[in-house]
C-alpha cells in the first residue's frame, strides 16, 4: 500500500499536525512532515479523531435484507466516520449460534468497508427461557465477546444471573436491553403530560430504571460485567452513577437521538419518531449529557435500527421501531456536546472510539493517534453546516428523524487500517 500524509490536521481536536501512514499503520505525527511519492490530503484544520467505533448496530443481514444488508450498512458506517461496528443479534435466523455469528463476521471481511463484530443472543432465539451457545459464539471465528437480546429484555432474573457467570470466564459482557415487558404492554411512547394528551400508551420511566437496578446488583454480585444499552431516563442515570460508585462493573451507552429529540415531537403522529425506549422529557436529555459529560454515561452508541418504507410510512400504531442513525451520530454528538461546551473532541474520541472499544475488546481500534498504531482514521470537516438529506445516504432505509435539520460536522474521509473507504465525502 502507498503511504497517505495527512497535511495539517487537529488530531482530537489540538493544534494542526502532520500524519503520515505507511500501509496500514501511523509511521509518524508531527510537523512538516515529508514522504516521497505519498498522497497527499490536505486537512485544512479539519479534525482528526480515531475511528469510531459503534458497540449497537442493527444490520439486519440475514433475513431482512429489505432493511439493511452489511455491506449497506458498512457503507453508512464509513460514510459516517465508523470503522468497526457490533452488529446486534435479533436476525432471521437469530445469531444465536456459531454458523451465523460466522456468516455475519465474514460478510464483513469480503465487505471491507469497516469491521464487523458480531454480537450474540443472550437466550434461543431470542426467547428468554434458554441460554444460547455463549461459549461456542466466544470460540468461533468471530470471537464473540457481546452478548444481547436487544429488542427484547432478558426480564429473568435467573437467566441474566446464569448469563453473567458465564460470560465471566472468558471477559465476556452482557448487553441489557431494559425494558420490563409487563410494564410497557401496549406502551407507544413515553408515559408523562404529553402521552395523557394525546391519548397513547405510556412507556414509565420506572419500566427501564426497574431493570438496570436488578442487573447492576447482580453484576456485582456474580462480579461480571453488564452493559445498560440505550440508557434513556434520569433515573436510569442516578442508578449507574450509584453503581459505579460502588465499584460495580457495569457501563451504559446512550444514542444521539435521545441526547437531542424529545418526546414533544411525537405530537406531529410522525412515525419517524417512534424508537424503543422512547423519546423522553426535556429534562432527561439534559441529564443523560450532563451524565456523558462526567463519565455516568460511558459511550454514544447508534441504535441504528434500519426500516424499509413501508413499515414507517403507516398510522403511528402499526409503525416500526427504530430509527437510523450511523450516518449522523457525529454530527448530532457535535451539537449537543462540543458546541454546547460539555466535550471536547478529545472527549469525543474518549466516548465514541476509545471506550466503545474497550468495553467491546474490539482489537486494533479505539486506538491512540501515534506513530505505530494501525491507521483506523476520521477526518471530520467541523466547520460545515447542512441539511440532512436521507437521499443521499448509503444506509438502504431512510427512516432519520432529522430530514431536513440543519446538523453541524460532516466526515470527509474515514481510513480503515490505512486503505481509504471515504474520500472526499463520496465512499470508495
Amino acid at each position: 500500500m502507498s503511504k497517505i500524509l495527512i497535511r495539517g490536521a487537529r488530531v482530537l481536536g489540538g493544534e494542526p499536525q502532520d500524519v503520515l501512514i505507511d500501509g496500514e499503520v501511523v509511521e509518524a505525527v508531527g510537523s512538516g512532515l515529508s514522504a516521497g511519492g505519498a498522497e497527499v490530503v490536505e486537512a485544512g484544520g479539519k479534525v482528526l479523531l480515531p475511528g469510531l467505533v459503534d458497540l449497537h448496530t442493527h444490520l439486519r443481514e440475514p433475513g431482512r435484507e429489505d432493511s439493511e444488508t452489511v455491506l449497506t450498512g458498512t457503507r453508512a458506517a464509513a460514510s459516517g466516520g465508523y470503522t468497526a461496528v457490533f452488529a446486534m443479534a435479533n436476525t432471521f435466523p437469530v445469531a444465536d449460534t456459531a454458523g451465523v455469528v460466522e456468516q455475519v463476521y465474514r460478510l464483513g471481511q469480503e465487505h471491507g468497508y469497516c469491521d464487523v463484530q458480531p454480537i450474540g443472543a443472550v437466550t434461543v432465539g431470542l426467547e428468554g427461557r434458554k441460554l444460547a451457545e455463549l461459549g461456542a459464539m466466544h470460540e468461533s471465528a468471530a470471537g464473540v465477546t457481546v452478548f444481547s437480546d436487544d429488542g427484547k429484555c432478558v426480564d429473568d432474573a435467573v437467566i441474566m444471573r446464569r448469563a453473567l457467570e458465564y460470560v465471566k470466564a472468558f471477559d465476556g459482557v452482557v448487553a441489557q436491553h431494559a425494558q420490563e415487558p409487563r410494564l410497557t404492554e401496549g406502551a407507544q411512547m413515553n408515559e408523562g403530560v404529553v402521552s395523557a394528551e394525546l391519548g397513547l400508551g405510556g412507556w414509565p420511566a420506572v419500566a427501564e430504571e426497574s431493570i438496570i437496578a436488578r442487573d447492576v446488583l447482580l453484576a456485582e454480585h456474580v462480579g461480571s460485567r453488564v452493559h445498560i444499552c440505550h440508557l434513556s431516563t434520569a433515573g436510569s442515570v442516578e442508578i449507574v452513577r450509584w453503581a459505579k460508585s460502588r465499584g460495580i462493573r457495569v457501563t451504559a451507552e446512550v444514542t444521539p437521538h435521545h441526547l437531542l429529540l424529545t418526546d414533544e415531537l411525537v405530537r406531529s403522529y410522525n412515525p419517524v419518531y417512534k424508537v424503543n425506549p422512547p423519546l423522553r422529557t426535556e429534562r432527561d436529555v439534559l441529564a443523560l449529557r450532563e451524565a456523558l459529560a462526567d463519565g455516568t454515561i460511558d459511550i454514544v452508541a447508534t441504535d441504528h435500527a434500519p426500516h424499509p418504507h413501508e413499515d414507517k410510512d403507516c398510522e403511528w400504531a402499526a409503525a416500526a421501531m427504530g430509527m437510523v442513525g450511523l450516518e449522523t451520530a457525529l454530527s448530532v454528538v457535535q451539537e449537543t456536546m462540543v458546541e454546547t461546551g460539555l466535550l471536547d473532541w478529545a472527549g469525543v474520541a474518549d466516548r465514541m472510539s476509545f471506550q466503545p472499544a474497550r468495553i467491546g475488546r474490539a482489537k486494533g481500534h479505539g486506538r491512540p493517534v501515534s506513530a505505530g498504531e494501525p491507521a483506523n482514521l476520521t477526518l471530520v470537516d467541523t466547520a460545515y453546516r447542512g441539511s440532512v438529506d436521507p437521499a443521499g445516504f448509503a444506509s438502504r432505509s431512510r427512516n432519520t428523524p432529522y430530514e431536513g435539520r440543519e446538523l453541524p460536522g460532516r466526515v470527509t474521509h474515514t481510513w480503515l487500517r490505512g486503505k481509504a473507504t471515504l474520500v472526499d465525502g463520496k465512499l470508495t
